[in-house]
């Protein structure tokens, strides 16, 4: 594998959908900081979506509100190991390991969509296990495509039209920068 072509050589690349967050410090520069870093992953970063400023859910909600994205990608990695790549992004990026379950950080990266894949495994999910039930998913990950579908066909809008208003998302921002959009000269 290597980083430069996102995967074994001849690989087919996939698209994939990841999902952004960061409640601790410049928030938004964590988020502009993991999409730039995503590349030097061998995953390239096709569209981001805006910023949205959102109340916490889980098991802490007594902390600072998050800033979350969405970014539409392309890769080769397979779903784990883009998992650990991602990972080991948030730790160069000061995301404490040993934190506490849905506690602060600095950021989170989910992989949330990996093409057509479907896995069941002990490290993770796909499509990931509370993608049909978080708003501050749901709305930026429509935002980048109004069409998209989990691989069982379920619409992502027909999710969010039928979950209960109980958490805060609101705009917080434009989209983050696409390198591959904005490439530096």
């Amino acid at each position: 594998m290597s980083a430069d072509d996102g995967g074994a050589p001849g690989a087919e690349r996939r698209p994939g959908l990841l999902g952004l967050g960061s409640n601790v410090g410049d928030r938004r520069a964590h988020l502009q900081a993991a999409v730039d870093g995503l590349g030097d992953l061998g995953v390239e970063v096709l569209a981001a979506s805006s910023v949205y400023d959102t109340d916490p859910v889980g098991e802490l909600l007594d902390q600072p509100s998050f800033l979350n994205a969405c970014v539409s990608v392309a890769t080769a990695l397979a779903p784990l190991e883009l998992l650990d790549a991602v990972k080991a992004l948030e730790g160069r990026l000061g995301r404490d390991a040993g934190g506490p379950r849905h506690g602060p950080r600095a950021i989170d990266i989910d992989v949330l969509l990996l093409g057509e894949e479907e896995l069941r495994d002990a490290r993770m999910t796909l499509p990931h296990q509370q993608l049909m039930s978080r708003r501050f998913v749901l709305i930026p990950a429509l935002e980048l495509d109004f069409t998209l579908r989990a691989p069982d066909g379920t619409r992502l809008s027909d999710a969010l039209a039928a979950l209960e208003v109980l958490e805060g998302v609101r705009w917080a921002g434009p989209p983050l920068a696409c390198p591959a959009l904005n490439p530096r000269v």
